[in-house]
């Protein structure tokens, strides 16, 4: 039994990571309908300019965190600005193709300033960790799911309760009609890429810390993110944070069964799956969902 609360305990650790990423997914699908691809390299970047700014410039963890959050907000509109935009009258092919050239840039952007060679935020012995309900987990990874449980709850209070959230929750609901009625969309779609930004660099801060950065880890991730928006319902705010647990736990638990070499596969497998004989995901209903469901 303490090996079943293990595996459970890594898969929601990891899924609570797939979950930051995959709200950033899910909410610039739900505005403009397209999948940002090149968002699991702001997860990278995030990682790497709190590692620089911790490791090099010695900033405390903690301000390394927030500051990281900041630049990979700036970072996220600026690619909206400058990638995304211009196209938003075109074919839904063209933000796709931009998309992954933008990823595959960021990727060779990385290896240029950092190079490839491994990075790790750990100095010295790993801290013992906690005996919880027969799995241990460590300081790091208790903090790590802490840490994703208030970004989602200020993420969920920010869009119920703020007058920009109700914004962003109209302009997903029908982007025409809310220019109609006066409401900046252009202003609500840079506020959902910086906040997808933050929250993916957020999610690559602390698995950075729990353990390594390389150029391409964002990669894997943003694959993992982006079945969690399928399992879930993309375009659901909520779905895109169950599928993420989900995939999380599938495949934690399923290396009980098959070799732990094949435990990425696990996602993609899943993926094809859900696109398969539920395409609208578990919260689906034959539609897309939208922003807008999270505040109902």
């Amino acid at each position: 039994m303490s090996i079943v609360a293990q595996l459970i305990a890594n898969g929601i650790i990891a899924g609570s990571i797939y979950a930051l990423v995959a709200l950033g997914y899910t909410m610039v699908y739900g505005i403009l309908k397209f999948i940002n691809f090149a968002h699991g390299e702001v997860y990278m970047l995030g990682a790497y300019f709190a590692y620089v700014l911790a490791k090099v410039y010695h900033v405390p963890i903690v301000a390394a965190f927030i500051i990281s959050m900041i630049l990979c907000a700036i970072v996220g509109v600026i690619i909206e600005r400058v990638a995304y935009r211009p196209l938003r009258k075109s074919t839904r092919l063209a933000p796709l193709i931009t998309a992954i050239a933008l990823s595959i840039f960021l990727q060779s952007l990385a290896l240029l300033v950092w190079g490839s060679e491994i990075r790790t935020f750990r100095t010295g012995e790993i801290s013992k960790g906690h005996n919880i309900l027969g799995a241990i987990v460590t300081d790091t990874q208790l903090m790590i799911i802490a840490t994703t449980i208030v970004l989602m709850l200020l993420l969920w209070l920010f869009i119920k309760k703020t007058k920009l959230g109700k914004a962003m929750r109209a302009t997903a609901d029908n982007l025409e009609v809310a220019k109609l009625i006066g409401i900046n969309t252009d202003r609500v779609i840079a506020t959902v890429f910086a906040i997808g930004s933050a929250l993916a660099a957020a999610g690559g801060i602390l698995i950075g810390i729990e353990q390594n950065l390389e150029p391409t880890m964002g990669v894997t991730i943003g694959i993992k993110a982006f079945t969690a928006t399928v399992v879930g319902g993309i375009g659901n705010i909520w779905g895109a944070v169950v599928g993420a647990l989900l995939i999380g736990l599938v495949e934690n638990i399923g290396i009980w069964f098959i070799p732990s070499g094949y435990k990425d596969a696990i996602a993609f497998v899943i993926l094809v799956i859900m696109l398969i004989f539920k395409p609208s995901g578990i919260f689906g209903s034959g539609r897309e969902e939208d922003i807008r469901a999270q505040g109902e």
